[in-house]
């Protein structure tokens, strides 16, 4: 999609919270981790930018329902894998909201199949939206934040250190999120921009239920071997990111927070 739609903001201030008078850009928020992201921040006060590539009715839909809690936030098209693009989620984040404080690097694209069946088309898709998206997202966020710094908190994976068979780019993409995350920590420190990644497990989402990981051996194998039982929900997964978006980790940057049930 080379398209930007947007709408404008709606909604209205919410109660105090800990994002009171903050500036979140979600990418990959329509739905899944993403969405569940984008309303937790919401609900802790923030003006959030809702981005999607191509599902503009769900994204509709998570701007809905932070508008209807009292929240503010506006449904922005963009494909993080490409400049011109995100460089148009930004302006419009700027546009609406005046300025930029939190970046959640949530878009992501995955694929499993045996090494033999790897295809340059397959690598290059993970690689351009996992990695290169969130160095463009990065790259234009630091054009936006202001002189108080900011946070920047990348959604990597668990596969990145359980490295699980069939995987294998999927995986490598999530390790260059790690080390990503503990670069950029150093590199942008001095800027008081603070560098954190979130590190889920299985988490049902809109994606995992499609390709049918929901249900069967893949998921009882997932829940056997994870200590607490269960695999994870959205908001399972949003507490976190309002943790490394907020204060209460001012003095935390660089790391990677598993939240997968104890799995490892």
């Amino acid at each position: 999609m080379n398209q930007l739609n947007e709408t404008k903001p709606r909604g209205t201030e919410m109660k105090k919270g800990k994002l009171n008078g903050k500036v979140a850009v979600v990418t990959g928020a329509s739905k899944g981790i993403g969405a569940g992201i984008a309303k937790q921040l919401a609900a802790e006060g923030a003006s959030v930018v809702v981005n999607y590539a191509s599902a503009k009715s769900d994204a509709d839909k998570v701007v809905d329902q932070i508008s209807k809690g009292g929240g503010k936030a506006l449904a922005v098209q963009a494909s993080v894998a490409k400049k011109a693009d995100v460089e148009k989620l930004f302006s419009a984040a700027e546009k609406a909201f005046g300025k930029v404080d939190i970046l959640v690097n949530n878009a992501g694209v995955y694929e499993f199949m045996p090494v033999e069946e790897v295809t340059e088309q397959q690598f290059h898709r993970m690689f351009d939206t996992n990695v290169l998206g969130l160095l463009l997202a990065t790259q234009a966020a630091l054009k936006h934040f202001n002189s108080d710094g900011g946070s920047i908190i990348n959604v990597s994976s668990l596969a990145s250190s359980l490295t699980p068979p069939t995987g294998v780019v999927y995986n490598a993409t999530k390790g260059a999120v790690d080390a990503i995350t503990r670069t950029l920590a150093k590199e942008l420190g001095p800027k008081k921009i603070r560098v954190n990644s979130i590190n889920p497990g299985m988490v049902i989402t809109e994606g995992v239920v499609s390709a049918g990981f929901d249900k069967g051996d893949f998921r009882e194998t997932f829940e056997s071997q994870t200590p607490l039982g269960r695999v994870g929900q959205p908001d399972d997964i949003a507490p976190a990111a309002v943790f490394f978006a907020s204060d209460d980790s001012k003095w935390i940057t660089g790391e990677t927070l598993l939240i997968a049930g104890g799995l490892r």
